[in-house]
């Protein structure tokens, strides 16, 4: 008659206390008596064996190791890893990925960082995958939706050409934008309030933005006047959605005295500005918030920000970009290239669309730049934004 369960786990326990002592032959025979007490074949003997023996001899606050390779990355690694994530701004791990190796670089260079060689090895040859899965836990984010500020501008809408979101895969030269204005009302729209002016070309995804008191054209034309000229090439067009601070004569003329090409996207057609619609997000309202900002002072808050942001967007944020998609019956597939910070892109570009003196000037202006200090720089800023007393240092970036 075969054992019951509680019969056979105690045979186990019995013949496991004398296998941790036993020599190697005697192992094989306790095996053996286990296969003909309770029926196992020999390799599951030997394993229910061996795992009573470690149960046995470990003590009570013991965990039993588990099966499989043992781990390839230290807890130093994992640590510096959490450190450069937020130093970048909590980026996903194909973003982060491929510029790890360079950003290691840019904090030691500037004494942010020092790593071992065997902990930077281990960093910089991380995968996506195992970034993603390190970082999974830390990752809380709170998604809050915004409204629409867009006003229809009926005037003028035939004499300003469509363009659709589809219409931009053919962009191949640098210097074409899409604008919109993002509000900054709290949540109640009446009265006076401060916009964000965000231009986004299209090719390199460089991104510019400018704190406004409130959406009138002449705060728009002034805006475009100061801001077109940051961009490290030749505006050649600009995209709008088909609100009244951009749809007017005013515009329209500015754009023909420059010469610029004006194009509107259509009514009720949000993804015709699929790339600005993305920075409104990434750029404006990750680092600035819902709340309701007015008056001069905190316009002028809001662009000490944006004076600083542009350079950790630029330079230390790096986007994917889509290259081909593939529809199979409802679903659509995306492929993406390589993640590049703006400043990449620009620097990749050949020489008859971008001078080589420019990109002289932005090589020089990224080494000189510490992306942990501009992180501080941001937090701080950020702070005096949202605290009613600004602190007077900042939150400390995990070093």
């Amino acid at each position: 008659m075969p054992l019951s369960l509680p019969e056979r786990r105690a045979v186990i326990r019995e013949l496991a206390a004398q296998y941790r002592q036993a020599t190697k032959g005697q192992r094989a025979r306790l095996i053996e008596q286990l296969q003909t007490l309770c029926g196992y074949n020999r390799s599951y003997a030997a394993r229910a064996l061996r795992a009573a023996a470690i149960t046995e001899s470990a003590t009570p606050h013991a965990v039993r190791p588990g099966r499989g390779r043992k781990p390839v990355y230290g807890a130093a690694a994992k640590a510096a890893l959490t450190t450069c994530w937020a130093i970048l701004n909590f980026p996903t791990g194909k973003r982060l990925q491929p510029f790890l190796p360079e950003l290691v670089e840019r904090l030691e260079a500037h004494g942010e960082r020092h790593l071992e060689p065997t902990v930077r090895d281990q960093l910089v040859q991380m995968s996506a995958a195992s970034i993603d899965r390190f970082l999974a836990a830390e990752r809380r984010r709170l998604e809050v939706k915004g409204r629409s500020g867009t006003k229809p501008g009926p005037l003028l809408k035939q004499q300003i050409p469509v363009r659709t979101w589809a219409e931009w895969d053919d962009a191949t030269h640098p210097g074409f934008l899409e604008i919109d204005l993002v509000s900054h009302d709290g949540g109640a729209a009446r009265g006076e309030f401060a916009w964000t002016l965000d231009l986004v070309d299209i090719l390199t995804g460089w991104t510019e933005t400018v704190a406004l008191p409130n959406k009138a054209r002449k705060w728009v034309i002034e805006a475009l006047d100061t801001q077109l000229s940051r961009f490290p090439f030749p505006i050649r067009g600009i995209d709008s959605d088909n609100g009244s601070e951009f749809i007017n004569h005013h515009l329209l003329t500015w754009c023909d005295s420059h010469p610029i090409m004006f194009t509107r996207a259509r009514a009720y057609h949000k993804n015709d500005g699929c790339y600005v619609e993305q920075k409104n997000w990434s750029v404006v309202r990750r680092f600035v918030g819902y709340l309701r900002y007015e008056g001069a002072e905190q316009v002028q808050w809001l662009n000490d920000l944006y004076a600083t942001l542009r350079l950790y967007t630029h330079f230390f944020q790096p986007l994917q970009k889509t290259v081909a998609k593939e529809r199979r019956g409802a679903r659509t597939y995306r492929r993406y290239d390589q993640a590049q910070t703006p400043y990449q892109r620009v620097l990749a570009l050949p020489d008859t669309l971008v001078s080589p003196a420019q990109k002289a000037v932005l090589t020089a202006q990224y080494t000189s730049l510490n992306p942990a200090a501009i992180r501080r720089d941001l937090l701080r800023l950020q702070n005096r934004l949202w605290d009613p007393m600004p602190l007077e240092t900042p939150h400390e970036v995990p070093l």
